[in-house]
């Protein structure tokens, strides 16, 4: 038997798990095309403001939109049920790790599923997301997501800039081209 092997599993230091953990991100980097047909980018409709956002996450505190100005925002809505949507999950939670809550915040809006279902999935894959609740799908409704999983990334001044339909790999280079242009500094408007 291998040397560290209880239970099924191989004991890795956690140096060598980090360095794993890049090394899966930077061949997923190198996979970019792979991935690309998956998913499907649009803008957010010109003057279109972006709707209220008030929902209350796993552990009972209430966000709001409004709230997060000055820092970028990704809503994604998503369900326990949708393969593509659980397979994304550990990117996100990458990415949201790389820029680091000052610069975005990351919301995992589930969709239509009970508060149980939704804590065992958190619980299951060690998710660190706030993870908030849709119970009835009006705020997945009012954020155009018909499709899962979606995301809509929105800048620091509150206004959505573009909607994701599908799997995207969130820690990777391609995905990095369309969060960095809502991190970029907002002209300030004289008056």
């Amino acid at each position: 038997m291998e040397q560290g092997l209880e239970n099924g599993f191989i004991d890795i230091s956690p140096s060598r798990r980090r360095f794993l953990a890049q090394l899966a991100v930077v061949a997923a980097a190198g996979s970019g095309p792979a991935w690309a047909a998956d998913f499907d980018v649009s803008r957010w409709p010109a003057g279109e403001p972006a709707p209220a956002l008030q929902a209350t996450d796993l552990a009972g505190k209430t966000w709001r939109l409004a709230d997060l100005r000055g820092r970028a925002v990704l809503l994604n809505f998503w369900a326990s049920w949708c393969p593509p949507c659980r397979a994304e999950m550990p990117s996100l939670q990458d990415m949201a790790a790389i820029y680091g809550p000052d610069q975005i915040v990351v919301l995992a809006i589930n969709y239509k599923e009970s508060r149980n279902t939704a804590a065992r999935f958190v619980q299951a894959s060690a998710l660190s997301l706030p993870v908030l609740l849709d119970p009835d799908g009006s705020v997945a409704r009012q954020w155009g997501a018909s499709v899962f999983p979606t995301t809509v990334l929105i800048d620091s001044t509150g206004q959505p800039r573009q909607r994701v339909r599908g799997e995207v790999e969130w820690s990777s280079p391609a995905a990095g081209r369309l969060i960095a242009p809502l991190l970029a500094p907002v002209p300030s408007q004289r008056t």
